[in-house]
């Protein structure tokens, strides 16, 4: 039974809308809370910015999944793979919920990152936990190692290293937002090619809620997606590429494993070229600096705005590789 491509037109666009209606919400309780982002120190912006994207892009994905849900559930919506979707839900609801939970969780730490400007070692350390909840109840990453310590080590390593490369591509209006929506997308596809219908609906409510911010965001900014919506844009990229099955009998080509280093190529290499450069310089390498590929690409000649969409470009296109995979 071929799965209905409207039902991930319908995720997708669900997402997108929520965030659309959503950000102005969340935007205005920021400005009454004074959760925003101050003009200062490597800041172009010279007003006070909402960190609103965060719980805007929470809200799209968790509403339209949770509402998708229980009208499944309670036969509301009937298409013609109705009992599939409840079967996967059933069978994967506890994977599910926690992969939801660590979204929230994620989003809070980084939230807390944003109000009080957490110490590393305290960030780290929730990354951490929330990486090993994940690991523990979801699939894990084995690299064909048939070793259960090394498959929860790499899967947290993983899932920590992702959420930080898409902090750091956190520096320049909209590139952050939109490497998670190419992301997002390429893992859909590549889900919904292999007939993995759950986790192609989480990568298209992921996009579409991530394109849903972008207006916000991008080329002019009245909202930042803040630590909050960078951990997790980071956070469920990283899950997007855990769940799938990219090495299957259906696709039994080894290099298939190599999809996500494809898929997230250019917020891991920014992350690594970061880390290097500031450990060489004797620097913490989670202190910014305007090192990235972003700032290099300003200081060649090119606009923010066009910087940030050669960077998306370039995501693009080595991704694609990845669907070819």
């Amino acid at each position: 039974m071929s799965f209905p491509l409207n039902f991930y037109l319908a995720g997708f666009a669900g997402a997108l809308v929520t965030v659309l209606l959503a950000l102005p919400v969340w935007r205005g309780w920021c400005r009454r809370t004074g959760h925003v982002d101050d003009p200062g120190h490597r800041k172009i912006h010279d007003a006070p910015i909402a960190l609103a994207g965060g719980p805007a892009v929470l809200t799209g994905v968790l509403v339209p999944l949770l509402a998708g849900a229980v009208l499944l559930k309670l036969g509301v919506v009937a298409i013609s793979s109705t009992d599939l979707i409840v079967h996967g839900v059933n069978r994967r609801g506890l994977e599910l919920g926690v992969i939801g939970l660590g979204a929230v969780a994620i989003t809070l730490l980084g939230w807390l990152d944003d109000k009080i400007e957490m110490q590393p070692l305290a960030k780290f350390t929730g990354q951490f936990l929330i990486a090993f909840v994940v690991a523990l109840v979801c699939k894990r990453i084995t690299l064909f190692v048939p070793n259960i310590f090394f498959s929860y080590a790499i899967t947290v390593l993983w899932i920590v290293t992702v959420i930080n490369a898409f902090n750091f591509m956190d520096n320049m209006n909209g590139l952050c937002t939109g490497l998670g929506v190419i992301g997002a997308l390429l893992f859909g596809l590549i889900a919904a090619l292999d007939g993995e219908y759950l986790v192609a609906l989480i990568a298209f409510l992921t996009a579409g809620a991530l394109l849903g911010f972008l207006p916000y965001n991008f080329p002019r900014a009245t909202a930042f997606l803040g630590d909050a919506g960078s951990h997790l844009t980071g956070y469920l990229l990283a899950v997007l590429a855990i769940l799938p099955h990219f090495y299957s009998k259906h696709n039994p080509h080894p290099l298939a494993v190599l999809s996500p280093l494809l898929v997230l190529a250019v917020p891991l290499a920014d992350l690594a070229c970061m880390v290097v450069i500031r450990t060489r310089a004797g620097k913490p390498f989670w202190v910014g600096d305007t090192n990235h590929l972003s700032h290099r690409l300003v200081r060649r000649g090119l606009t923010r705005t066009q910087a940030v969409a050669a960077i998306w470009a370039l995501a693009a296109g080595i991704g694609l590789i990845a669907v070819a995979l």
